[in-house]
């Protein structure tokens, strides 16, 4: 077996060097030192020698501790409500009651003085000289009826309503022109006379100053009246730039004159021709001016809150108030009385 048991590639010359009697010493002496060795704790308290070989270290004793053990804490008192934490609705209710009614008492105050000193003015518009006979009609200042953000737009509008009685103005002579180099035109030259007289005046009454006093009082009545009428003073001023009627010059039968040529009358017709073209050309920039600032005061009554509603109201409460309505209303109901008791005292008799 030993020969079974032998290495077969190892040289049988060669001797054991594990065989030598001094290895076999060292390697004694270090299995009788292992346990010492591994039984030191280097970084152990008070050790400042290295242990000899066959000491034992006794390890290092723990000082004693307690379990860990949570401590319960206190409860949290109970709530209470302070006297800093209730809120009263009801006495909310009642100061916003208050000052709501306030507030109404304020603006009514407020109005009637604005409306005493409204009839306090003395009206200065037109400013008319005066040596005149007549005096001025209304009263018109920007800087104090208007608000400021306002007074922009109401201008613009005035010199809209200036520019339209110029432009009637020159149609009286551009009409004059036609009548001169065509007889027929002399219905045009006529009407162009009404025309001036009478809508320079209806239309400074009809739209100007409803508009002058919505944005003074804030009036949705006035508002919608500026609306209705503008709406109709656009739609007459195109046809006008167009010059469609007998009734006007425009720019269509401007054309038409500017190419008639009979018997060496052809320069007096082009002069008249180019006067009605450029009326009508006038015309249409008006037409154009009105319609952005229709656009323009429609969005500003929207932004205000203003509703026909208002406006019904405003027309009802206004006609109430009229004196003149107030007495026909009254004469009226007079008489209603007066005839049912003459009924009732004849249906008696018989």
């Amino acid at each position: 077996m030993s020969e079974i048991d032998s290495n077969p590639f190892a040289d049988p010359q060669t001797a054991n060097p594990f065989a030598d009697p001094s290895v076999q010493q060292a390697r004694g002496g270090q299995q009788a030192g292992t346990g010492a060795v591994d039984d030191y704790n280097p970084f152990a308290e008070g050790n400042q020698t290295r242990p000899t070989a066959g000491q034992t270290i006794p390890p290092p004793q723990a000082a004693p501790t307690q379990p860990a053990i949570m401590q319960p804490s206190n409860e949290p008192p109970p709530y209470t409500e302070s006297s800093a934490q209730r809120v009263n609705t009801d006495d909310l209710q009642k100061r916003q009651e208050e000052l709501e009614r306030k507030a109404a008492e304020l603006q009514r105050k407020e109005q009637e003085m604005k409306n005493m000193q409204i009839n306090d003015r003395a009206n200065n518009w037109p400013p008319l000289p005066k040596f005149c006979p007549v005096g001025p009609c209304f009263y018109q200042d920007f800087s104090v009826d208007i608000p400021m953000e306002f007074q922009r737009t109401v201008k613009f509008v005035y010199y809209i309503w200036l520019f339209y009685a110029c432009v009637l103005f020159l149609n009286i002579w551009a009409s004059l022109a036609y009548f001169i180099a065509d007889s027929s035109g002399g219905a045009t030259f006529g009407m162009s006379i009404v025309w001036f007289v009478l809508f320079t005046p209806c239309s400074f009454i009809c739209w100007y100053r409803p508009l002058y006093k919505a944005f003074r009082s804030d009036s949705s009545f006035n508002f919608f009246v500026f609306f209705f009428i503008f709406f109709f003073q656009f739609i007459c001023t195109i046809i006008q730039c167009l010059g469609i009627t007998g009734y006007t010059v425009g720019i269509f039968n401007g054309l038409t004159m500017a190419g008639h040529k009979n018997d060496g009358e052809g320069v007096s017709h082009l002069g008249a021709g180019l006067a009605m073209i450029f009326v009508g050309i006038m015309f249409g920039l008006l037409a154009l001016l009105e319609f952005v600032m229709l656009v323009k005061v429609h969005r500003i009554y929207r932004s205000t809150g203003a509703s026909f509603d208002k406006a019904k109201q405003e027309f009802s409460t206004g006609v109430m108030r009229n004196e003149t309505v107030q007495g026909v209303a009254s004469n009226a109901a007079q008489g209603a009385v007066k005839g049912m008791a003459s009924q009732y005292g004849s249906n008696n008799k018989y």
